[in-house]
């Protein structure tokens, strides 16, 4: 696979453009000690190259009044590739769910959720993910205040960097899946789904 070289200055127009993607590329260029010309051409072979994906805005969830933010541990029935990909279509097109992981251990995914309240958390749980075909249990912490939240990803200048394309994700070996849970806080619901909710002291500020 072919692999291809980040030097210093590409390392600080990356770690420049994290920090504030409205720059003009004359501004950009000042900050990185390039003149306009090659450093807008350094950014758009970063662009061909994949290392930067796309440029957005990062809102204040408070302001707009995204209040609860939630960690939800998902089980699949079972780890089939079919219903990885099922899930996998369904949670595209949950807009409440900003990160999804399929992980290792006891759960099979694992989501963070931003929503307006906990009623809107509520009909997440129940009304969406809970009917996804294959989800057997779900399990939610809800998060009292976000202690630290980055964007910008550690990339040291001072360190040689190789880039190359991504590869396939790799796929995960099908396994039944069984739940373990306090069924003191459990409260069972659509022919035997596990669905439990407790506090998390973690990330962002949640209303009661």
């Amino acid at each position: 696979m072919t692999t291809t070289a980040l030097d210093r200055i590409d390392i600080k127009i990356l770690n420049e453009l994290q920090k504030d993607a409205g720059l003009t590329n004359v501004e950009l260029a000042s900050r990185v000690n390039l003149s306009p010309s090659p450093c807008l051409a350094r950014v758009r072979t970063l662009e061909k190259l994949g290392v930067i994906d796309r440029r957005i805005a990062v809102l204040d969830p408070a302001v707009v009044g995204i209040g609860v933010t939630a960690f939800i541990q998902v089980k699949l029935e079972k780890q089939v590739q079919l219903s990885l990909e099922n899930f996998t279509r369904s949670i595209d097109r949950l807009n409440q769910v900003m990160e999804c992981y399929l992980m290792t251990g006891d759960s099979d995914y694992l989501l963070r959720v931003m929503v307006s309240d906990i009623g809107a958390l509520e009909d997440l749980i129940v009304n969406k993910l809970s009917r996804i075909p294959g989800v057997t249990s779900i399990r939610s912490n809800l998060a009292l205040k976000r202690i630290s939240h980055k964007t910008v990803l550690p990339i040291d200048s001072n360190q040689p960097v190789q880039i190359k394309a991504p590869s396939p994700a790799s796929r995960r070996i099908a396994r039944p899946a069984k739940s373990h849970y306090d069924t003191a806080l459990q409260t069972r619901i659509d022919g035997g789904m596990s669905i439990e909710t407790s506090r998390a002291l973690d990330h962002n500020a949640v209303s009661f």
